[in-house]
């Protein structure tokens, strides 16, 4: 029976959605693996290396060229809107009022993991398949090593939106720990993403983006709440389009567009229903099209082994680097545990930076599905781990407030 594409790609994403949605809501899976997680794996199940090899003829029925041509538009603009949202949450105002604690805090959760990141990501050089194409030895440790130290910021806001202290002292000091760190993520990936062939354009578009970054800020701040959301658009857009001009990936720009702007602008209400929206709506088919290029060539038992070591890496070098700030911040170590356990989370932002590695041809395939069984892996474990020490520090400040 021939179909056209459109029918293609609404079967696509009749099971994009609700599979997911139902395996989700009939399992009851929300304590051990949050709807996010569930949609990752759902969409590595729906890729090629399982059910493309499973059923064949089945795969490459629903997911032709044009289909998945289709989803990877869809999904290119989701995870833009996505990232610009992780931009707009970060505050360097309260960073820097906090800043001996926040930088502290943020530098050693963030440099323990990716040393140990690095250390792992040396020795599968030692083993052919694990770098890209175009992959120095520098920019494959560093990119891996950073993939380690990464914290999922949108995760972590959904998990404390649910245990009601997003808004809580402790809940604001988790995300200045993650924002700094999401900053200097970016800040590292657009090192690693440098090019000499392209450096012209890439110090260009560094000279030019302060100067009309600080334009955008005055107009934005004589607009109308309405239309701050339609020129936010129409920004992310060109910002994404000049950072992959030159050279350094349409989601480098997506991030410095949210960045640059105040979450004043628009209402934490409607930031956090804007989030909810596109999670529900168009990331379920970012986190398909990010199943569809996984890739188990080089041996699913060196996946499991590799996706194990940088977990491994991850969760002790977070818990490690938060624990020793804790120290010297005076902390508890109760309260070490739940702030580490939080920052150790993965999830999107792990699978963004991994997507865009992949890209560029500086991990292989095989690598990338190492790298999301580990962000799979590592936010599975952060809500068991965490939620009963969290509600009972939670309850603990709470009542000392």
């Amino acid at each position: 029976m021939h179909m056209g594409t459109t029918e293609l790609f609404l079967i696509a994403m009749t099971a994009i959605v609700g599979i997911p949605y139902l395996v989700w809501r009939l399992g009851d899976t929300d304590y051990w693996a949050p709807l996010v997680v569930v949609q990752t794996v759902t969409g590595i199940i729906l890729g090629p290396g399982i059910l493309g090899k499973a059923y064949p003829e089945y795969y490459s029925f629903v997911f032709t060229p044009a289909v998945i041509n289709c989803l990877n538009g869809l999904a290119w603009w989701a995870v833009m809107l996505f990232v610009m949202l992780a931009g707009i949450e970060l505050d360097l105002k309260k960073a820097w009022a906090y800043r001996r604690e926040s930088s502290m805090t943020a530098g050693l959760a963030l440099g323990t993991p990716l040393l140990l990141g690095c250390v792992a990501a040396g020795g599968m050089l030692a083993f052919d398949g694990w770098a890209g194409a175009k992959a120095a030895d520098w920019q494959f440790i560093t990119g891996v090593g950073m993939a380690c130290a990464v914290t999922a910021l949108p995760v972590l806001i959904m998990l404390m939106e649910k245990l009601a202290i997003l808004r809580q002292p402790l809940g604001q000091r988790v995300l200045r720990y993650a924002s700094l760190d999401d900053l200097l993520i970016w800040g590292v990936l657009a090192l690693i993403l440098l090019e000499w062939e392209r450096v012209g354009r890439q110090v260009g578009f560094i000279v030019l983006f302060v100067p009309v970054t600080m334009l955008f800020r005055r107009l934005m701040a004589k607009l109308a709440e309405r239309d701050r959301w339609f020129v936010a658009l129409i920004w992310l857009c060109v910002c994404s389009f000049a950072a992959d001009w030159a050279g350094l990936h349409f989601m480098v720009g997506a991030y410095l567009a949210g960045a640059i702007m105040d979450a004043e602008w628009f209402g934490e209400e409607k930031l956090d229903k804007m989030r909810q929206v596109l999670l529900l709506t168009l990331m379920p088919v970012y986190f398909l099209s990010t199943g569809l290029r996984t890739n188990w060539a080089v041996g699913g038992y060196a996946v499991f082994v590799a996706a194990g070591v940088l977990l491994l890496a991850s969760t002790a070098g977070k818990l490690a680097g938060v624990h020793a700030a804790g120290r010297m911040l005076g902390w508890g170590r109760a309260e070490s545990s739940v702030i580490g356990w939080l920052l150790q989370t993965k999830g999107l932002v792990m699978i963004i930076f991994a997507n865009i590695l992949l890209d560029k041809a500086i991990i292989s395939s095989e690598t990338f599905t190492a790298l999301l069984l580990m962000a799979v892996a590592s936010t599975m474990l952060t809500v068991p781990a965490v939620y009963p020490k969290l509600r009972a520090v939670a309850q603990l400040v709470y009542k000392a407030a």
